[in-house]
């Protein structure tokens, strides 16, 4: 059994290592290149960010050989961490003492989803937590029948409840708790959908050109904040600001920084528009100031394996890695933020 799981991780692996590779020499810039591994830890958090973040440390180890890389993530008020598990189909929790339970897994598609977009293989991405209890989280198979947004009760069977394009690639999940609409970035088609919380039919909220890819991902994590929702472009590495205008109709969207080599998701550090993101290929995690500029906060000495999302509760950090490429140690990383105010 071991075995065959083992294949499968190592295919899924050389596939994202593959598409991301592509992705780097098509769209990025030399100098944004994945970073080389380093010899040793570098003391970088001291010279960049001075006393931003304290101990850091790896609080959870997940499995690889059972597919468990870390998509998403969404926090519980008392710490605990749900996440979507990308390559197993499953949304899990993590306690505050890091042991880690399924709570659901997604049906696997007819034909294994072989026809998922980009990557290949079925994936569960962007979660959320609904005011309702419920979890809301996103799924991408290349078929019909299951590819959508899906909603997890406890004690009943996940059940989608929006259908979104077989061709597309649902990837970032955020909740407007004003208007009770979730918004879908999906990387492939370029496109942000809107669903409201009941579910129903998705409708097309924006397909501006700066969330196209350019060959591999494009729009990908997102988040509302301050009447706007905020998202990345993992091809382009922007982070772009896109007004929601009255009626919810989308506004114009405005590059807030740029140079952001694989970005992933993001949080806000609740000081004004202070972001923290992940850099997916370059295994980083930086701090982006409102004008734009950008500092490493975390890299791979510090155990980041290739991350993709970062949570905030007060001034606890959570960032997930999904070892996509370096194939080594999907983890869960925690550190505290300093001089932080609300």
């Amino acid at each position: 059994m071991s075995q065959r799981i083992s294949r499968r991780s190592s295919k899924i692996i050389t596939t994202v290592a593959l598409m991301a590779a592509t992705a780097s020499a098509l769209a990025l810039p030399a100098h944004a290149a994945p970073a080389t591994t380093y010899a040793a830890p570098p003391a970088h958090s001291a010279a960049v960010s001075p006393g931003f973040l304290s101990d850091v440390r790896i609080a959870t180890h997940f499995d690889l050989d059972a597919h468990q890389m870390p998509e998403n993530i969404a926090l519980l008020p008392d710490g605990t961490a749900d996440v979507t598990f990308a390559a197993a189909r499953q949304v899990a929790r993590i306690t505050p003492r890091g042991t880690t339970r399924v709570l659901a897994t997604l049906p696997a598609p007819a034909d294994g989803g072989v026809n998922t977009p980009a990557l290949h293989f079925p994936l569960t991405t962007g979660i959320v937590h609904g005011p309702d209890g419920a979890t809301y989280v996103l799924y991408a198979t290349g078929t019909a029948d299951l590819t959508g947004l899906w909603r997890l009760r406890p004690g009943h069977a996940p059940k989608r409840i929006a259908a979104l394009p077989a061709d597309g690639l649902p990837n970032g999940l955020a909740l407007d708790r004003r208007s009770k609409r979730l918004y879908i970035t999906d990387s492939v088609l370029g496109t942000i959908w809107t669903v409201p919380l009941s579910g129903g039919r998705p409708t097309a909220w924006s397909t501006a050109p700066e969330l196209a890819s350019t060959g591999f991902l494009g729009a990908n994590g997102a988040k509302v904040h301050n009447g706007a929702l905020w998202v990345t472009n993992l091809d382009k590495g922007t982070l772009l600001r896109i007004p929601v205008r009255h009626g919810n109709r989308a506004g114009r969207p405005q590059v807030r920084a740029t140079g952001l080599a694989g970005i992933d998701d993001f949080a806000f550090t609740g000081r004004g528009n202070e972001v923290l993101a992940t850099l997916n290929a370059p295994n980083k995690v930086v701090r982006i100031q409102p004008d734009g500029t950008s500092t490493t906060v975390l890299d791979a000495g510090d155990g980041l394996q290739n991350p993709t999302s970062v949570a905030l509760r007060g001034k606890e950090l959570y960032v997930l890695s999904a070892a996509y490429t370096t194939a080594t140690d999907p983890n869960l990383l925690r550190a505290r933020l300093h001089g932080h105010h609300h």
